[in-house]
């Protein structure tokens, strides 16, 4: 069974290096030559793209594609989910705050389900270092939100660390529109609608130094997000498509 990884990575020469060794050393030990990681670089303006392409050289499961401009977490993972054809294919952050044998876990439990979610926020989940107040009040507000709009009774849809089958993922990647925030929720809500599986198992998590986050800003535009995919779910899509004409008019001017 060939397992595929997609790592998106925007600006993450500091990082990578160590991510890409450890999953390739793990995974080499498990699977053999039977399993690829593959890292969509997105838009980066440092040398992650020398430092990915110099492991790469080195380890021939490591493959990678550098996409110019700034196409989102999301359309890397679009990206990557379109190159890989695993019989399991997931995704994990770039930075590490999901370590090899959490994400061999996923490969474990998912058993016959078609996908499978890791949680920081059920019981069970070790989390070795919290973050701040205001990013998990924001959390679990922006949760709850997704609860009320989409019926997805996950309590962690924005963890960097899932896993599908084939199956599961070609059937909605052509379907996936949402690049940024909202990418985890339209990804679940269209597997949700296709009557696939998805479970949600508690993580161990390490939350890493160096967010680009910002907390207030991001919340809002995780807020737009929700709503625009909901009207785009709805029979108000008009709304959505006659606020892109005018957008997509008065920015050509």
């Amino acid at each position: 069974m060939k397992l595929s990884i997609v790592i998106p990575a925007y600006n993450e020469e500091k990082r990578i290096e160590n991510t890409l060794i450890s999953y390739y050393d793990y995974f080499n030990r498990i699977y053999s030559k039977d399993f690829e990681i593959f890292v969509v670089i997105n838009g980066s303006n440092d040398n992650t793209i020398g430092v990915v392409d110099k492991i790469s050289r080195q380890y021939k499961q490591i493959k990678y594609v550098n996409v110019s401009g700034k196409i989102g977490k999301g359309g890397a993972i679009i990206e990557g989910f379109k190159r890989v054809n695993g019989d399991l294919i997931g995704f994990v952050d770039a930075d590490m705050a999901t370590v090899p044998d959490a994400y061999y876990d996923l490969i474990v439990k998912l058993k016959n389900f078609d996908g499978i979610v890791a949680s920081r926020w059920i019981n069970g989940a070790i989390i070795n270092r919290k973050q701040p107040l205001q990013r998990r009040v924001a959390s679990r507000a922006f949760n709850l939100l997704i609860r009320i709009l989409f019926g997805i009774n996950i309590r962690d849809t924005q963890c960097g660390a899932k896993l599908f089958s084939n199956k599961a993922v070609k059937s909605v990647v052509n379907d996936l529109g949402i690049t940024q925030w909202g990418f985890d929720v339209d990804l679940l809500y269209l597997l949700r609608k296709k009557d696939f599986k998805v479970i949600e198992i508690p993580t161990t998590w390490y939350d890493q130094e160096g967010s680009k986050l910002k907390v207030a800003k991001t919340s809002w535009q995780m807020f737009l997000s929700m709503i625009r995919l909901r009207l785009i779910y709805s029979r108000f899509i008009f709304v959505v498509k006659a606020y892109d004409k005018i957008h997509d008019n008065f920015f050509r001017k």
